[in-house]
């Protein structure tokens, strides 16, 4: 956190080069704001960027008119966070302290100079990172999320804005400390998102939280993309930096959040460049960041549920509500999921002590209380290492007599020789415990049958692909991944049976299980991806 502020400090007192200054003010125009005039108000597109000639731009609470902060934005500096080049919603109040002197450019415009100039490119983007990340762990957003923390649906908002690194605040219905109890003043105690003092959001999900947000984009059903990558982890925001660097117009399609299954994990260790480790959603944020500065667009959360294809050789990919959207090629990154356990009950206390994945947001209710872990693979024990840190104690549950045949020998190595883990070999959970919230679980162990109270239970097993929607367009193995390469007749390692239907990562039959093989995976597709749009652009001539 210290080093954040500091370099975010550093950047604020490094001005804008002169000629990158008069290249905003050939595009944009001048405007003025009497002192307590708002700039930019929460629920407006960032659509503009706001360069600052004379006077002083502030941050306002929204709940008290007061300043956030104690320093603002003077001369030479800038408006603006990530969320600029996707066009999101602007989420921070926006005032003119003093009267203040501001150019305005258009967003494409500015992205155009981006694009053409790349010292602008970084300085902005460095900024840009740093105010999210520094807003993201401050907490120091006008959006608040309002429920009982155990509230599933409540849970399930929380996820969504936490792992695509949306500032938020959250507040529990059940909590009695005074600023829970004045926030929770201003609804009808039933869940909702209020965003500034305007919005409110009642019966919130992360589709509804989205839209407004601006992370739902508006697709064109009548415009053809060259490329739509289903699928938002490592694989799909690979593919994504690589495609927007080569000019390939993509679109990227994310049911839940960037990340995928990856973003389920706390940290991973063993990636090249991390010596230390980094979170799964950190790594993909900063891919996706890459991705969208070669304009590359991502909407979340959205689904696709059908595809067919044209009589031109295009496809059309239909999504949840029943949008259709269509491309020239189509990248299948959707990975997998864990495997759902046959248990009674299973479904009614998911969200409420069942989890599929551990970050800070389930490790939450861990706290004073025993955590179960099921699974035997790195995911597995990543969560282990990572919850022993919040748990009274925590169970590795795992069906067969080793880690070694599906576990990185350093993760291994370490939760043998930790304390707070105690690992259960041929072992499996066969009931649980508990109506509203999960109180407990049976597990057995050979013969052997014993209650654990737990009221956190993390279900990281088997690898179910991520491929219904493909409606047999492209041909899948029996289990469900997709066939590429001479599994499928093709001489290209990621081409699948449909021409123009590529498949990488996860998903793909036969392919190596880790985020390295998935990135790598992602990027070289998209040479074959350009290759083959070529051949048609050539074909159509």
């Amino acid at each position: 956190m210290e080093t954040l502020g500091q370099d975010l400090e550093t950047m604020r007192r490094v001005p804008l080069a002169e000629a990158h200054v008069d290249a905003i003010c050939a595009i944009g125009g001048e405007k003025f704001y009497p002192a307590g005039t708002i700039v930019m108000d929460i629920g407006e597109p960032l659509d503009r960027f706001v360069y600052v000639l004379e006077g002083e731009v502030e941050v306002v609470n929204p709940y008290t008119d007061e300043r956030m902060f104690d320093s603002a934005l003077g001369p030479t500096q800038f408006m603006g966070e990530i969320g600029f080049l996707n066009g999101a919603t602007n989420y921070l109040r926006m005032r003119a302290a003093t009267d203040t002197r501001v150019i305005e450019a258009p967003r494409q415009g500015v992205l155009d100079l981006m694009s053409r100039i790349p010292e602008l490119s970084d300085h902005l983007i460095t900024v840009f990172a740093a105010r999210r990340r520094k807003q993201f762990e401050l907490r120091n957003s006008a959006v608040k999320v309002i429920g009982a923390d155990r509230d599933a649906k409540v849970q399930a908002v929380e996820r969504f804005l936490s792992r695509n690194r949306i500032p938020f605040q959250s507040y529990d219905l059940d909590g009695a400390d005074p600023e829970t109890v004045q926030v929770c003043q201003l609804i009808r105690h039933e869940p909702a998102v209020i965003l500034g003092v305007d919005t409110r959001l009642d019966d919130p999900t992360p589709r509804k939280v989205a839209q407004y947000l601006g992370l739902d984009l508006d697709i064109c059903a009548r415009r053809t993309y060259d490329l739509v990558i289903v699928g938002g982890g490592p694989a799909g925001v690979a593919a994504a930096v690589y495609a927007g660097s080569e000019g390939i117009e993509a679109l990227v399609i994310e049911d839940t959040a960037v990340g995928g299954q990856a973003g389920t994990s706390s940290r991973i260790e063993n990636y090249m460049g991390f010596p230390t480790g980094i979170s799964g959603t950190d790594l993909t944020w900063r891919g996706q960041v890459q991705a969208m500065k070669f304009g590359t667009r991502f909407v979340m959360p959205r689904r696709v549920e059908a595809m067919t294809r044209r009589d031109d050789g295009a496809y059309c990919l239909t999504l949840d509500d029943g949008d259709e959207l269509c491309a020239r090629t189509v990248l299948v990154a959707t990975g997998v999921q864990y495997r759902r356990l046959p248990l009674e009950n299973l479904e009614a206390l998911e969200g409420a002590g069942v989890f599929y994945s551990a970050t800070e947001m389930e490790a939450r209710f861990c706290a004073r209380t025993q955590a179960v872990v099921i699974g035997g693979g790195n995911s597995a024990g990543q969560a282990a290492m990572f919850l022993s840190r919040a748990a009274a104690h925590v169970h590795l549950v795992v069906r067969s007599g080793s880690l070694a045949a599906s576990m990185s020998s350093y993760l291994m190595q370490r939760l043998e020789a930790d304390p707070r883990v105690t690992i259960h070999y041929h072992a499996e959970v066969t009931a649980l415990h508990g109506e509203a919230w999960l109180e407990g679980l049976t597990l057995k162990t050979g013969d052997t049958e014993r209650r654990i109270d737990t009221r956190a239970l993390f279900i990281m097993i088997g690898a179910a692909p991520n491929t219904d929607w493909l409606s047999g367009v492209a041909a899948t193995d029996a289990k469900g991944f997709v066939l590429t390469g001479a599994a499928a007749g093709q001489a290209d390692d990621y081409a699948t049976t449909a021409p123009g239907v590529f498949a990488v990562g996860d998903v793909r039959a036969g392919s190596v299980k880790r985020v390295a093989s998935a990135v790598g995976e992602g990027s070289v597709v998209v040479s074959r991806i350009w290759q083959y749009l070529d051949d048609l652009a050539h074909s159509a001539d």
